[in-house]
């Protein structure tokens, strides 16, 4: 009996040995699940917080841009009134009979902004209904990245190919041109858009679902049909962003119309005339010997006010297309 009796005791604590090492041996995995979990998490506050930061520093840049513009101009228009600002048809701050209108440098930025679309958004639609909708593979792979190159090339290379190429040719069926003008400039701000209307038009397309298309291949209808009336009206959101995005683009340029439109503010909405645009003037007066503070200085700071609240209302009315149009699939 005794012999039985320890061996019964032997046997509960090994038992209760083998429970302890179970035990101990869930307990270790568990924790190092936990400890590899904790590092994880903190990984991922640290990423949700470095690109917090990095949106944060963009929204930043935005309102310390806006203020430095509108508290300088808001000294530029303590002399000059807003009225003659934006009545006014002549714009010559630098010189003795100063005027303040910025209609002329208005009109020289609406004018090749016109241009240049009239040149960016139907070549670069249809390059972008034929590699979506037409092209093949390769050669949508081959071609979609040499487009995309334009995009790439300095916009001073883009002036000075307006001036000493197109200009001249220009000339040779307009013999009347002149050697600056809003025509050049626009034309080869248009091909300079083209990447970017291109680009994102094709991507908007891209997206459209297969089953809208095969559902219209499946009624009769050609693949130019499918593509002008079911895929170009189920991507409008996405071509109306490209197209803002273009307008944007023109309306901002510098370099192009800085060395092929000319320097000299004039009223004219003729695009075979030379005239200076909003961007134009600022390069001219920051390259000066203005002193800091004076009137004709702070010019551009109501020049920069001005281009700024032409972007955002193209980009509010991008934004509105976008609303308006966007298909949810």
């Amino acid at each position: 009996m005794k012999f039985s009796r320890r061996n019964d005791a032997k046997s509960e604590d090994m038992k209760i040995s083998a429970q302890n090492m179970d035990n101990r041996n869930d307990v270790v995995p568990a924790y190092k699940s936990l400890r590899r979990n904790f590092r994880r998490h903190i990984k991922e506050r640290i990423i949700e917080s470095i690109l917090f930061l990095a949106a944060l520093f963009s929204v930043f840049i935005t309102f310390a841009i806006v203020y430095m513009l509108v508290s300088e101009s808001m000294v530029f228009f303590e002399h000059v009134s807003l009225r003659e600002f934006l009545t006014d048809t002549q714009w010559t701050p630098l010189f003795d009979d100063a005027h303040y209108g910025i209609l002329p440098l208005v009109s020289g930025t609406v004018v090749s902004s016109l241009v240049a679309l009239a040149v960016a958004l139907p070549l670069g639609t249809i390059i972008a209904i034929y590699l979506s909708e037409f092209a093949p593979f390769a050669v949508r792979e081959i071609a979609k990245p040499f487009l995309e190159l334009l995009g790439g090339i300095p916009t001073v290379v883009y002036g000075y190919f307006a001036l000493l190429s197109v200009t001249p040719l220009l000339q040779y069926f307009f013999p009347d041109l002149p050697g600056f003008s809003l025509l050049s400039a626009g034309l080869v701000m248009g091909i300079m858009i083209i990447p970017y209307v291109s680009s994102m038009t094709e991507d908007a397309m891209r997206s459209v679902p297969m089953h809208l298309r095969e559902g219209s291949y499946a009624t009769g209808a050609t693949r130019f049909q499918t593509a002008v009336k079911v895929v170009v009206p189920a991507s409008m959101s996405g071509i109306a962003a490209a197209y803002i995005l273009g307008i944007s683009r023109a309306v901002g340029e510098t370099m192009v119309v800085t060395i092929a439109a000319g320097m000299q503010p004039n009223l004219t909405w003729n695009p075979t005339e030379p005239a200076a645009t909003i961007t134009t003037y600022i390069v001219q007066v920051s390259l000066g010997d203005l002193p800091h503070g004076s009137i004709g200085y702070q010019t551009i700071f109501a020049a920069g006010l001005t281009l700024l609240l032409i972007t955002l209302i193209f980009n509010i009315l991008g934004h509105l297309l976008r609303k308006y149009y966007r298909e949810v699939y």
